[in-house]
């Protein structure tokens, strides 16, 4: 697909507008409702509908196709993510109320690293086409990696602190408390960060760690930069109304793990084989319709499976606790 400058920028800006509207209504602290996370996510989820429309109207089918499969990939992706913003929300003690901004800049600081990510994948796609041979690999072993996450006993989980994350609060210090929405203050006469600010850090780059494999992913759909930064924008941008809204239902998703993988090895295949291609081997190639329908597919089947598990191990706890009580 062929984009004019004009139209990034004019992307960009239509982007940074979305994003500063959606700040303007969180602006004010203050506890995000079932009925508020669940409008917001619907308008998002129709945004991104419309931007997929409206490039199959003037792009054609196929970059509408690209930007579907992706932003559906990087949506389900991103929903594995939340597992880990409710482990740091917890670790970090962050009240309800200041959630829904922290939420907010660490999305901001995540979108702007991934299109750094994306713009340094897309120089290197364009300079070695062998590089599709590691993205491939890379997601194979990512999938394979989540089943044998998935297939451990994960209750006590717990968000440990990255390097960069301890580096920085040995350096600045971290106040006693919270200050409001305040991500740096005064304390003895030394300016330290809130424990906001170290929180929105965790969320931006523990979402960057996401990344290594999310954007090989979707360069495995579409090699097309402004597709793969627009669906993962929407993706992301759409991720504190979608925290608020099934925060209490993740626990539900107890397949989530094993779909992901089957995704991301699905991908993997699909980059190996048109690495093959490239390389001027005859092999067949996955098309995006194809690979739409298996995405979509796998969600549908690991989000049915998941809910049935789910009622199972409650109906047993609940048997459970019944003959314990009785006892």
């Amino acid at each position: 697909m062929d984009v004019s400058t004009t139209l990034w920028v004019l992307t960009v800006v239509g982007l940074s507008a979305l994003i500063a509207i959606d700040f303007f209504i969180g602006r004010k602290p203050h506890e995000v409702s079932l009925k508020e996370a669940g409008i917001w996510t619907v308008v998002w989820i129709a945004l991104a509908a419309a931007f997929g429309l409206g490039l199959w109207a003037f792009g054609g089918g196929q970059p509408a196709g690209e930007f579907f499969a992706g932003f559906i990939t990087e949506k389900s992706l991103s929903v594995d993510n939340l597992f880990v913003f409710v482990l740091i929300m917890a670790k970090f003690s962050v009240p309800t109320q200041y959630q829904q901004r922290v939420l907010l800049i660490g999305v901001l600081i995540a979108l702007v690293l991934r299109a750094i990510f994306i713009a340094a994948g897309a120089a290197i796609i364009a300079s070695f086409s062998w590089v599709f041979f590691l993205f491939g690999a890379f997601l194979i072993w990512t999938a394979w990696k989540l089943i044998q996450e998935a297939r451990q006993d994960g209750e006590d989980e717990e968000f440990e602190e990255n390097r960069l994350l301890k580096a920085a609060e040995r350096r600045f210090g971290v106040a006693d408390r919270y200050h409001g929405t305040k991500l740096w203050v005064r304390q003895n006469g030394k300016r330290v960060m809130t424990p906001m600010l170290v929180v929105v850090l965790a969320i931006g780059t523990t979402d960057v760690l996401f990344a290594l494999d999310s954007i090989p992913a979707i360069f495995g759909l579409t090699q097309d930069p402004y597709i793969v930064f627009t669906a993962n924008a929407f993706a992301l941008m759409g991720l504190r109304q979608l925290y608020f809204l099934i925060g209490g239902l993740l626990k539900k998703l107890v397949h989530l793990s094993y779909g992901l993988s089957v995704i991301l090895g699905f991908i993997g295949v699909k980059l190996v084989l048109h690495a093959l291609h490239e390389s001027g081997v005859h092999v067949p190639e996955i098309s995006i319709p194809v690979s739409l329908g298996v995405i979509c597919a796998v969600l549908v089947v690991t989000t049915v499976t998941s809910l049935i598990a789910s009622r199972k191990q409650e109906a047993a706890a609940a048997a459970e606790e019944k003959a314990r009580i009785d006892a």
